[in-house]
Parts: structure tokens; C-alpha cells; sequence
């Protein structure tokens, strides 16, 4: 029987999963998201065109493949909508093998005010939230009170909506929070309702399923399953750098309440992560770089959220918090994204520990948010050396292969995939 292969951001989010995801596609029967909403934003490049998912998994541009939304994931219904008319536009048509759990949160256009209201409630202290109403929707998952796509299939859609909508008004009163002087994606609140609420035609168009029951049937039959994570560890509700984190399990235990499937069938887990660091929003961030270092790896990498367009924090890699998530999620096989990001640098640094209280240590001790980590560095000859064209591992530079074998040693766990530029082409695997 075959088992769920794992694969999950190591970092921040922005990892380059998305391109990995669809490079691996083709190995697979079926690709499932877990968690995460569309504060996601997964980009491949392939035939001269770039291409962002927010919500479908990254195996949609195979058609032959069974995409799965699993019920851990959240649902925008107005984002949706765009996205698949996106694909539409590019021939992809989502309706033949997309399908959602019914199980999966909806996102209301009340939740996205709410993220608005909560993020200016804290001034100072803001998280830096995509303002994508993750936070108050997966709030009112553990509350009881959300609505999930399955609803959409009753008869009394519209007065649960109501009623929820109705709730998230009565706290928008608490914080004298005017709607009107806010929009959604340049909508006033009643046009992006009524678009969101005209998008239920849309999703109605997929095949909407009990998910863990179709899965757990997929694995009975022997089909292969990759799982996909979104953002990643760094950013996990239990075990990221909180308050400054997502609202989900980012970690690989994620995908067992994400999938509704047993921990004895996840196969292989596969960390992604970039040769460097970089971070979207608020919280601590020990190798960020605020020097022209931090703005040429910026420029470089194109590290603007796809997402929100927001330039990313830069800085060098960092070992202790690589060594954390790969413990966290039991990775046996690690995969580096955009290392020839760094060709242009005659010396790459990376942190091996941090120094802290006259220390040095080798973990994230609890209160790093309120606590400087001076990074102790590990300084490496770079290549400096253009490797995009490259095709396979003997052809790389010999200080390249020294960065890679140097991080191999540190975190003990091989690196079996390495990318050497945003096109699915440039991917080599040793």
C-alpha cells in the first residue's frame, strides 16, 4: 500500500514550493493541499510564462492528475472564482480534476473587515497579516461557528451566512470599525459581497466530496499521494515564532487533520528551502540583513510576496532554525531552492549558531521574540559563476558543492533536490 509523501516549506513560506510541487507532479497520482488559505501564493514557470496559485494545488497543469482541496484548507469564494478563470484563460479548465472537501472553512468577506480590524486593533505590535481573514476564519473554525463548503449544498445557506455575518458585525461595533472606509481588493464591502456570494455558482461547478473518505480509498487502491503544505515551519500556529505566525499546522503533522488520514500512512517527507532566508511581515528574524547584502539578495531573487507584492526581508541562512524544522517535521530528504541566487556573492555566510546572554547556543530558546540573536557565522567561498544552465549535479562549481555538502553535515539529512532558477526545467536531482 502506498503511503502519503509530504512535501513542506522549512522557513518562513516562499520556499519555491509551488515549482517543486509541479516539477514532482508527474511522479504522482494525486496532489492534495492541507492547510493554509490564499495567503498562499505558489508560482511556477514553465514555456515562458509564470503562473500563481493562491488555493489550487501546484499539480493542476497536469491534467491527468487528481487535484485535491482538503478539508484543512480555507476557501475565499471571490479568490477562487478569479483564480479559475485565470487558469481558464490559459486552458486549464478546473472542473475536470479539481475536487474540494466538503469539510473545507469558507472565508466570508465579514472575515477579511475582521482581519483589517484585529491588525489595526494592535498598532505597534501589527503581525503583518496578508489581511486574507485567515486569522478570524480558522477563529471561527475553532469556535464552531464558521461555515464550511458543504454548507453551500443546503437549502439555508443564505441565513447561516446571515447569521455569521451578523456576529462579525457585532464585533466590528466593539471596535468602532467603520466598513465603509475600508475595501476589499479595491471593493467597496457590499460589491465584493455580492461578487463572493456570485462565485458560489462557480465552485458548484467542481466535484465536492467527502475528502477523507475519497483519500483514505486512494491509498487503499495504491494510488501515489504527495500532500502539499503551504507557507511553512517557521510560521506554524504551535511551534512558529508566535504571535507572528500563520493560523494553521504548517508542520507535517498538519496532514493528518488537513487530510484526515493516519499518521502510519505519511511516506517521505520532503523539506523545501531557499539557500538564504526571507521573511514576509513581522517577527524575529536573526540573519535578516539590513545592508546592501540584504538589498542585492532582494533584487537578485525578486523576493516580492506574491501575494501581497510586499518586499521581503533578506538574510543568510540559518542553520539553527533549519536544524528546529527539520526536527518538527521528520524530514528524510531536503530539497534547495534558488541557490543561484547566490552566484553573485565572492563570500556566502552562514549562521551556524546564535549568540545569546554571553552563549552560544544551538536552538531557538523561547522568548526570541523579545530578545536579540546575534548570529554566529560560518563564512564559505562562493562560485561566483552563472549555474542556471546547468544540468546535472557533476557540472556544478566545486565551492558549490562544498555549500551544499557543508549544510548536508550540519542538518545530517541529504539534499536529493536542488533548483537553480524559477523554471521547471532547472531542477537537479542527485
Amino acid at each position: 500500500m502506498n503511503k502519503i509523501d509530504v512535501l513542506l516549506g522549512l522557513q518562513w513560506g516562499d520556499e519555491g514550493k509551488g515549482k517543486i510541487v509541479d516539477v514532482l507532479t508527474p511522479n504522482y497520482d494525486v496532489i492534495a493541499r492541507f492547510q493554509g488559505g490564499p495567503n498562499a501564493g505558489h508560482t511556477i514557470e514553465f514555456d515562458g510564462m509564470k503562473h500563481i496559485l493562491h488555493t489550487i494545488p501546484s499539480g493542476i497543469f497536469h491534467k491527468e492528475k487528481i487535484n485535491i482541496i482538503g478539508n484543512g484548507v480555507l476557501i475565499d469564494l471571490f479568490i477562487f472564482n478569479k483564480e479559475v478563470q485565470l487558469l481558464k484563460n490559459k486552458n486549464v479548465d478546473t472542473t475536470q480534476n479539481l475536487l474540494i472537501s466538503k469539510k473545507s472553512h469558507l472565508i466570508l468577506p465579514t472575515h477579511r473587515l475582521l482581519d483589517m480590524a484585529y491588525e489595526l486593533s494592535k498598532g505597534k505590535e501589527k503581525i503583518g497579516s496578508t489581511l486574507k481573514g485567515i486569522g478570524p476564519a480558522y477563529t471561527d473554525k475553532t469556535a464552531r461557528l464558521g461555515l464550511r463548503v458543504g454548507d453551500l449544498l443546503s437549502d439555508d445557506f443564505y441565513t447561516k451566512y446571515q447569521h455569521l455575518k451578523k456576529c462579525h458585525f457585532d464585533i466590528f461595533n466593539t471596535f468602532n470599525f467603520n466598513i465603509s472606509d475600508f475595501k476589499i481588493e479595491n471593493y467597496s464591502f457590499e460589491d465584493y459581497e455580492k461578487k463572493w456570494l456570485e462565485s458560489i455558482s462557480e465552485i458548484k461547478k467542481h466535484e465536492i466530496i467527502d475528502s477523507e473518505y475519497y483519500i483514505n480509498s486512494l491509498i487503499q487502491n495504491n494510488k501515489s499521494i504527495l500532500a502539499e503544505g503551504a507557507q511553512g515551519s517557521m510560521l506554524d500556529i504551535d511551534f512558529g515564532s508566535y504571535p507572528y505566525v500563520t493560523s494553521s499546522t504548517t508542520i507535517s503533522a498538519g496532514v493528518c487533520v488537513g487530510l484526515g488520514v493516519s499518521p502510519a500512512k505519511i511516506g517521505d517527507v520532503m523539506g523545501v528551502f531557499k539557500a538564504y532566508c526571507t521573511r514576509v511581515g513581522s517577527g524575529p528574524f536573526p540573519t535578516e540583513l539590513f545592508d546592501e547584502t540584504g538589498t542585492l539578495l532582494r533584487d537578485n531573487g525578486h523576493e516580492y510576496g506574491s501575494t501581497t507584492g510586499r518586499p521581503r526581508r533578506c538574510g543568510w541562512l540559518d542553520l539553527p532554525a533549519l536544524k528546529y524544522a527539520i526536527m518538527l517535521n521528520g524530514v528524510n530528504k531536503l530539497i534547495v531552492t534558488k541557490i543561484d541566487v547566490l552566484n553573485i556573492f565572492d563570500n556566502i555566510n552562514v549562521c551556524t549558531n546564535y549568540e545569546y546572554n554571553n552563549s552560544i547556543i544551538d536552538y531557538i530558546p523561547y522568548e526570541a521574540n523579545d530578545i536579540k540573536l546575534n548570529p554566529v557565522y560560518k563564512q564559505i567561498n562562493g562560485w561566483k559563476s552563472n549555474i542556471n544552465e546547468i544540468l546535472t549535479y557533476n557540472q556544478f562549481p566545486e565551492n558549490l558543492k562544498e555549500y551544499i555538502g557543508f549544510i548536508e553535515n550540519e542538518v545530517k539529512v541529504p539534499i536529493s533536490v536542488i533548483s537553480n532558477g524559477p523554471n521547471r526545467l532547472q531542477t537537479i536531482f542527485r
